[in-house]
């Protein structure tokens, strides 16, 4: 018999979108990178849906349908955020809304300009489409982690909150499963009518 506050399993569809990875010209290192931290990150069992696909948005777009329609609460990308002329991740991924939610992307790019200024070039998006949230994240693994955990000072104080403080609440909102975090790597945020005991 399941315990009453056994943690929900959740699905996570994460895409590693890249011409050269995906066409076998270096390693993907986004895929890893982000099964890394979001295992670190949730107690909840997890299941992964993978995806490496080269920068083509009709591709992205029926990916992330394809995602969503698999039953994941939450869908991650990393790559194809920039200005270039191949970098359409933000356009496959706001043509497949039912919600936009720019206030991840804007926090992304403030943590970002924490450390270069060329972060106001980064066009990530985060939006929501049927019970599931999406959030384009940069293409590379210090970034990553950097925009989902948010920076700490050398007393593992926090600086600035990463994006993934809001992900388990805002999954709440849409009727998602209730993710919980490991508050060492990073503490979800929840107004206090919303949590649930810890099992």
């Amino acid at each position: 018999m399941t315990p009453v506050n056994a943690l929900d399993p959740v699905r996570i569809g994460i895409v590693s979108i890249s011409d050269r990875a995906s066409g076998g010209v270096y390693e993907d290192k986004g895929l890893p990178a982000l099964q890394e931290w979001l295992g670190k990150a949730l107690r909840n069992p997890l299941h992964f849906e993978p995806r490496l696909i080269p920068d083509e948005q009709n591709l992205i777009s029926q990916t992330l349908i394809e995602l969503v329609d698999a039953g994941c609460a939450l869908v991650l990308t990393t790559g194809g955020t920039g200005p270039s002329l191949r970098d359409v991740t933000p356009e496959a991924t706001l043509a497949v809304a039912d919600k936009e939610m720019p206030g991840f992307g804007e926090q992304m790019r403030q943590i970002s300009l924490h450390f270069v200024p060329t972060a106001i070039l980064s066009r990530q998006v985060a939006v929501i489409r049927a019970q599931s949230l999406i959030i384009n994240l940069p293409g590379q693994p210090k970034s990553i982690t950097e925009t989902l955990g948010g920076l700490k000072n050398a007393q593992a104080e926090v600086l600035v909150n990463g994006i993934f403080a809001a992900v388990p609440y805002c999954i709440d909102l849409i009727g998602g499963p209730y993710l919980q975090t490991d508050d060492e790597v990073c503490k979800a945020f929840r107004p206090k009518s919303a949590l649930k005991p810890a099992p």
